[in-house]
């Protein structure tokens, strides 16, 4: 990739007790677990050295805290619009016990009832891409698994529903960018995670 054009850096936050589980964590606001804060503070060594023009950062303490580990907490702003995707009603519940319910949903397609549909948090995902390609340069992100998951598919022009395919694993690293001018949209770098094992 041209190194003069713009790039996202996408960090997902650290470890919770929800995450863990396999609940969804919309916007309860729970910590990081102590497993997720020594992963940020590896995202940290994973960064070390990279100059960013920016930092932006959901208003969660998951993701707050796993950028302020990370060693940007100083510099970071908070962009109301990286928050995680609203479940609404199924917040805090499992997949499997929602499709015992509801068989064959899937929240990419169907969304939550009370909560966000997939054209609303795909709607948040091109704000936030708006602002990132209007200020270019290499924008550092702390965000959440199925909202960075849908800025990564709409990044490259396709639906929220597309994001299904794209994994994202918690204290994650992935970077958005572009091939070979800004008409070439590209995903970079998914879901690496390999900091997160080392020294173990």
């Amino acid at each position: 990739m041209n190194g003069t054009l713009p790039e996202v850096y996408l960090a997902r936050h650290g470890e919770t007790a929800w995450s863990l589980s396999g609940q969804h964590t919309g916007r309860t606001d729970i910590p990081l677990t102590e497993i997720g804060e020594r992963n940020a503070r590896r995202l940290r060594g994973r960064l070390e050295g990279i100059t960013f023009t920016e930092v932006l950062v959901s208003p969660l303490q998951r993701a707050r805290r796993t950028c302020e580990l990370a060693g940007f907490g100083a510099v970071a702003q908070v962009a109301p619009d990286l928050v995680e995707w609203d479940y609404g009603d199924y917040e805090g519940r499992l997949t499997a016990d929602i499709r015992r319910e509801r068989p064959g949903w899937s929240l990419f397609r169907d969304g939550c009832p009370g909560g966000e549909s997939p054209s609303a948090v795909g709607a948040r995902a091109d704000r936030v891409i708006a602002r990132l390609r209007a200020g270019g340069g290499r924008v550092l992100v702390f965000s959440h698994g199925h909202f960075s998951r849908v800025l990564g598919a709409r990044w490259v022009g396709l639906t929220p529903e597309n994001a299904r395919h794209l994994m994202l694993r918690t204290a994650a690293l992935s970077i958005v960018g572009y091939e070979h001018t800004l008409d070439d949209p590209a995903i970079v770098l998914w879901n690496d995670d390999h900091h997160v094992n080392c020294g173990d």
